[in-house]
């Protein structure tokens, strides 16, 4: 599910403030515009507090995004229980949720993306995080999916996960005007997506 980086769970006391800050500056500015003075700064501690829980700003930076994991997870897990045994409804869920995140003030895309677009190396300790987030996504939409009887339900995941990265885009270039279109939108085209497999996997059949 998505969320908004205030929602990601946090630690306590000092490297909870670190984490905050670090959080609302990587997401708004960009990672490599934040330097670790900067957040020191925002969060009001000392140098050697800021590096007695985070040794790097890479390892800040892994941190925040793990949180941000967390957060989705955990926001996907509600939405389940709100829909028991409806996979259908959860989907459905995601799509008007996502929508309408994407069209709101201060959003600036997939914090996921955003990251892996400032860290080129594949082996990096915040690719491997971006990398770990996207099987997920792409497993528990396909769980999803092979609980509706969808044909090939990990294609179909990854289809729907490509649609709702083009989503996120629409939405934060058309601004909130256009929550309405991107919502009504992704929910087409991934009913459409859908369709499509299972008559393809009829007509395999």
């Amino acid at each position: 599910m998505p969320t908004t980086v205030e929602a990601a769970p946090r630690p306590a006391g000092a490297a909870a403030r670190i984490l905050d800050a670090a959080s609302r500056l990587f997401y708004a500015d960009g990672i490599r515009a934040v330097s670790a003075d900067r957040v020191i700064a925002a969060a009001e501690v000392s140098k050697v507090t800021f590096y007695r829980h985070y040794p790097t700003k890479d390892a800040l930076v892994v941190a925040y995004l793990g949180a941000v994991d967390a957060a989705e997870r955990a926001a996907l897990d509600v939405v389940r229980a709100e829909h028991p045994g409806d996979p259908g409804a959860v989907l459905r869920g995601y799509a008007d949720a996502l929508g309408r995140q994407s069209c709101t003030a201060g959003f600036r895309g997939c914090p996921f993306i955003n990251a892996a677009a400032e860290y080129a190396d594949p082996a990096h300790p915040v690719r491997l995080v971006v990398a770990e987030h996207r099987r997920w996504m792409v497993g528990a939409a396909a769980d999803l999916l092979a609980d509706l009887d969808v044909p090939d339900a990990t294609a179909v995941a990854e289809d729907l996960v490509m649609l709702r990265d083009g989503a996120m885009v629409a939405g934060y270039v058309g601004g909130q005007e256009r929550a309405r279109v991107v919502t009504a939108t992704l929910q087409h085209a991934g009913a459409a997506i859908v369709a499509a497999h299972r008559a393809t996997g009829t007509a395999g059949a």
